[in-house]
């Protein structure tokens, strides 16, 4: 079999805790986005778009609908010949029953033997909850001319919010010198993206050696990076220009939601030369009714808007009746908001029924409240006093 130049490893297997009931039943890459896309979406279109035929997903917590999900590897155009995608579950540890990844770094470790079987020379470990497009044959490329035994993509940040992240430090030819985790006092605002590109043969050493290691955390942020800066390998920064989101929180969420409809919006879901591929491709079109009342909107196939629109995002198949009012809102999949009902700075959770006249949200609270159905029947008992 002839060696493959890449494969790539999606993580996918978070709790995705901050997300609340978006993720009690489902895995966070499994999560709607953008009206008619999956989180999940983005990573693999990345890799189809970059030639990239071969794909393992590390799925864990709540993984039965996005184990399905994956398996439709045709979505991505990457159901060829010696590639597809594949569900990479935790392997039984021992007779009592299945183990856990118990990191990022152990996860691909698990995998090793997957990883021999595709006899690739070069690795690409990916977040499976990140929203971006980005060419990985030219990160590729880069770290080919730059002899890299890792390379990590990097996204400059204000450097009043550097100390979130973990920030790379590097010499004038991008270089990676010192990793620092979250630092009080940053030293640049170079941030880790989460996306590395290893050396195959050099990381499986590594990964072996830390897999014998019991005071190792088998991450690679805190574990693998830091002991090749320690051992003196050759780590480049690679910088990352384009449009990249971190959608692990409500807020985080909503956010890059409103992203695509400002003024500023650099991630054009439309763009025919970098598509984003999705399984949600048969919804009947849009209707918008003669009284509906529209204002900045991000409105997907299947919607029916009759009430007033304003700076919002609304989901395949969602519903906005007659006299209702939704401003800075994220209507999920199948969603109904009643008539006359008023939500602001909301995120409603897929499939809930806004009752007529309900008002939830607010203007001006800080934070983005997610709307669930039993925040709903509360609500309609009055058993909420929010």
């Amino acid at each position: 079999m002839k060696q493959k130049k890449m494969v790539a490893m999606i993580l996918a297997g978070g709790r995705g805790t901050r997300l609340y009931d978006l993720t009690k039943k489902v895995a966070k890459p499994a999560v709607h986005f953008g009206g008619k896309y999956r989180i999940i979406d983005f990573p693999l279109s990345n890799c189809a778009n970059s030639n990239i035929s071969t794909v393992g997903v590390l799925v864990q917590y709540e993984s039965v609908l996005l184990n399905s999900y994956i398996a439709r590897d045709h979505i991505w155009g990457l159901d060829v010949e010696g590639g597809g995608v594949y569900c990479l579950p935790p392997r039984e540890k021992d007779v009592t029953g299945l183990g856990l990844y118990q990191g990022t770094a152990d996860a691909i470790t698990q995998n090793l033997d997957f990883l021999d079987q595709e006899d690739a020379e070069y690795v690409l470990v990916l977040s499976g909850d990140h929203i971006y497009k980005m060419n990985y044959e030219k990160m590729l490329q880069h770290h080919i001319e730059t002899n890299a035994d890792a390379t990590i993509a990097v996204l400059q940040v204000p450097m009043k919010e550097a100390s979130r992240f973990g920030i790379m430090n590097t010499d004038e030819n991008d270089k990676i010198i010192e990793f620092e985790e979250k630092p009080k006092e940053p030293k640049s605002d170079l941030a880790s993206m989460g996306i590395y590109i290893f050396t195959y043969k050099t990381l499986r050493k590594y990964l072996k050696d830390d897999e014998k290691d019991p005071n190792s955390n088998h991450d690679f942020g805190k574990d693998i990076i830091p002991t090749y800066l320690k051992d003196g390998l050759n780590l480049q920064a690679y910088r990352f220009k384009g449009y990249w989101k971190d959608v692990g929180t409500i807020d985080s969420l909503w956010e890059a939601n409103m992203d695509l409809i400002s003024d500023n919006n650099t991630l054009d879901l439309s763009d025919p030369s970098w598509k984003i591929y999705t399984g949600d491709n048969n919804a009947i079109p849009q209707i918008i009714g003669p009284n509906a009342k529209i204002n900045t909107a991000y409105i997907t196939q299947g919607c029916v808007v009759d009430g007033e629109i304003t700076k919002s995002v609304l989901f395949t198949g969602s519903k906005v009746e007659e006299g209702a009012k939704v401003t800075d809102t994220v209507v999920m999949n199948g969603a109904r908001i009643g008539e006359g009902a008023v939500l602001n700075r909301c995120v409603v959770m897929d499939d809930v029924r806004v009752p007529a006249r309900m008002k939830l949200g607010s203007k001006t609270s800080k934070n983005i409240l997610l709307v669930t159905k039993a925040l709903v029947s509360k609500k309609a008992e009055g058993k909420d006093h929010e």
